[in-house]
């Protein structure tokens, strides 16, 4: 009866990490194929791979994009036949116990050099789609001084604006 209990567990373990794995595997697919999208300025397929109420938010602190916008914007880019093109080196991925809900993170190779890449996943109607994506330029601990010294001025002007708001 305990052999029989244990390997039931253990298959149950099994099969759980093997589902686990494909959701990843669907994941990594999905995510490529969104930087693919844009790289090869494929509109439709890249806005239909994040879900309707979907947000980027891009390296410049005024980027907060929601869907409708970021499509606003983005469109004179895909027209002219080359968006962005973002190659992920390196990729991590997390999902919840429900398997609905993923969040990642990832290291990139752009026009801007390394970046980093980070969002949540969620499952709608059995599909995986882009909720929230955030972009940033990777920066070197040891040229962080001179970035505050090159953004000093624009960041002040910006906080002073941001600080009347609230």
């Amino acid at each position: 009866m305990k052999n029989s209990m244990f390997l039931w567990v253990l298959m149950t373990l099994c099969l759980g990490l093997k589902a686990q794995e494909n959701e990843k595997k669907t994941i990594n697919k999905l995510l490529d194929s969104w930087h693919y999208a844009a790289a090869n300025a494929n509109f439709e397929s890249y806005f239909g791979m994040m879900t309707s109420n979907g947000v980027f938010i891009g390296t410049d602190a005024t980027e907060n994009w929601q869907n409708k916008a970021f499509r606003e914007f983005s469109k004179p880019y895909f027209d002219r036949g080359k968006a962005w093109s973002f190659t992920s080196v390196e990729r991590n991925i997390y999902l919840n116990e429900a398997k609905d809900i993923a969040w990642f993170d990832e290291l990139l190779d752009t026009q801007m050099k390394l970046c980093r890449g980070s969002g949540v996943i969620k499952k709608e109607n059995g599909q995986w789609k882009i909720a929230h994506y955030v972009l940033s330029i990777a920066v070197p601990n040891e040229n962080v001084g001179e970035l505050i010294q090159l953004k000093k001025e624009k960041d002040s002007l910006l906080l002073l604006d941001l600080k009347k708001k609230n």
